[in-house]
């Protein structure tokens, strides 16, 4: 039919056409005559994290593209909030996987269980073991800052030198105060720095000072640091200015920390290397004192290797290479030490400026009430505040409450994520059965609607990180078992045969049975 009706007489055809009326509503008014009423399409910049949980489409994010590219953060930073056995850690050990393909340098500054030491091995890089017996750090080696610094040169490898003073001296200060659990005093950094200038100038070039120097040159007393102690030639005002100190780094040698920090560097960071872990699982849950040692240890070492590349690429001596921390289970390094604290609240602040994006993974915001001080408690809740993404797993709906005066969640939200956190009904049988929350997020950004996403991970993720191999039956071990099992049975089998075959019950007795029915016949 034409426009303006049929041509001819009752044709109805009309000379002017009225336009169609027009309304105007809101998105809520007139939902069901909005074409666009579920939102914006899914976000597709970053590693491929898993499909959106009502529409199916893919969705993409991580902290270094949402904040290099897509220009959807202000900070490059992911803090994760979620219950046990959710995925927390499986999404990001994606993440980590995805950007050490795009040639970003992924670090696990102290690997608590081990949930990232495999994948690094499978990406090629480095994993270094820390413990009792298993591998120490010298907290006073330059490491590859003062490569860089000899490497560049010059006033800019003179600043990096200053640079590298301060921080050996920040890290003996962090264990001490570890030791005696209070700071040290200032005049006590001012000898332990005069120490440490004093044993750069007389040590040969390709030796290591070592703790035990430091010991050695507080018991002899040089000028140099005699003249920061005021002294004035008495040398019991000597000791009694060096004696604490002096005692101190015994505890640290011959107390808790064992030898661990008295020792050369037992592995360096490979700068070059395309992902690095540091391996702190074999301390015991209990050693709280080693656990922050070598967890500061760790992130002096590791944020001096990122500072070092920084160096060089300032330089124009090496390209420019970005890094990605995780610091997985939050709550126990921040138990842990207030130093460690201290050093994730910097990283929190300056992270744009270092050129690292860093993800921090935790279980409730209740975690941060646990620290010894209010001034703790108010920079680890600042974490949060700062983070550029939030993703939540399963959560009490408590403490979505307590979350969303935080970082804004709506009722749905709030209802959506608090349903994750329910276990599976009584009645599921299977040894493969899951938590209905388990793989499903929820991501946050500034006040925009969260992103809803559900994860499947693949056979070689799923090899790569299991965290329950400890409720997991090592199959070696049962093959070995059944083999053994097997080899007796077969030893009994051919024993017997030698002695002579028995007869079944109710037959004919065998020639060596002696007429012994009871016994059967191999």
């Amino acid at each position: 039919m034409p426009p303006r009706g049929w041509y001819g007489p009752g044709g109805g055809r009309v000379g002017y056409l009225d336009p169609p009326t027009m309304w105007r509503a809101t998105t809520v008014q007139a939902c069901g005559m909005w074409p666009f009423a579920a939102g914006s399409g899914s976000p597709m910049t970053g590693v491929p994290l898993g499909q959106h949980l009502f529409t199916g489409a893919t969705v993409c994010g991580d902290p270094l593209n949402w904040f290099t590219r897509a220009r959807y953060i202000s900070n490059p930073s992911l803090f994760m909030l979620g219950m046990p056995g959710l995925g927390k850690s499986t999404l990001v050990n994606r993440m980590l996987i995805g950007l050490s393909a795009t040639g970003v340098v992924p670090l696990v500054l102290g690997d608590l269980k081990p949930d990232y030491a495999d994948t690094v091995r499978a990406l090629g890089g480095q994993v270094i073991s820390i413990g009792r017996g298993r591998g120490g750090i010298n907290v006073l080696d330059p490491g590859a800052m003062g490569a860089a610094a000899a490497r560049i040169g010059g006033e800019a490898g003179e600043v990096l030198k200053a640079e590298t003073h301060g921080r050996v001296l920040n890290m003996v200060a962090a264990l001490i105060t570890i030791v005696r659990g209070r700071p040290m005093d200032d005049h006590e950094q001012s000898v332990l720095s005069a120490v440490l200038h004093h044993l750069r100038e007389r040590t040969p070039r390709g030796r290591t000072v070592l703790l035990p120097d430091v010991l050695r040159v507080l018991a002899e007393g040089p000028d140099r640091v005699r003249a920061v102690t005021l002294d004035r030639g008495d040398d019991a005002r000597y000791r009694d200015a060096v004696d604490p100190l002096h005692r101190s780094l015994l505890g640290i040698l011959d107390g808790p920390l064992g030898d661990t920090f008295a020792s050369e560097t037992s592995t360096r960071i490979d700068p070059a290397a395309p992902a690095v872990c540091i391996d702190i699982s074999g301390i015991g849950e209990a050693d709280t004192q080693l656990t922050a040692a070598a967890m500061l240890a760790a992130w002096s070492d590791g944020l001096g290797t990122v500072a070092a590349s920084h160096a060089l690429a300032d330089a124009g001596l090496e390209p420019r290479r970005w890094f990605f921390t995780v610091l997985d289970e939050l709550w126990r390094p921040l138990r842990a030490a207030s130093g460690i604290v201290d050093r994730i609240d910097a990283l929190t602040r300056l992270n744009r400026s270092l050129g690292l994006g860093d993800a921090k993974i935790t279980h409730t915001l209740k975690d941060a009430e646990a620290l010894g001080t209010d001034a703790d408690r108010a920079k680890a809740r600042g974490f949060v505040e700062r983070a550029g993404m939030v993703v939540c797993a399963g959560l009490p709906k408590a403490e979505m409450e307590d979350l969303g005066k935080v970082v804004g969640l709506s009722r749905r939200e709030i209802e959506l994520v608090s349903s994750w956190s329910s276990p599976p009904g009584w009645g599921v049988s299977g040894e493969h059965e899951e938590p209905p929350g388990r793989g499903r997020f929820l991501i946050k950004v500034g006040g925009r609607p969260g992103i809803p996403i559900k994860v499947a991970i693949t056979d070689a993720e799923r090899r790569l990180h299991d965290t329950n191999t400890r409720w997991t039956p090592n199959e070696q071990t049962v093959e070995r078992a059944v083999e053994q099992e097997l080899a007796h049975t077969a030893a009994r089998v051919a024993r017997a045969a030698r002695e002579g075959a028995y007869a079944l019950p109710g037959g004919p007795a065998g020639p060596a049975a002696g007429g012994d029915a009871g016994r059967w016949t191999s």
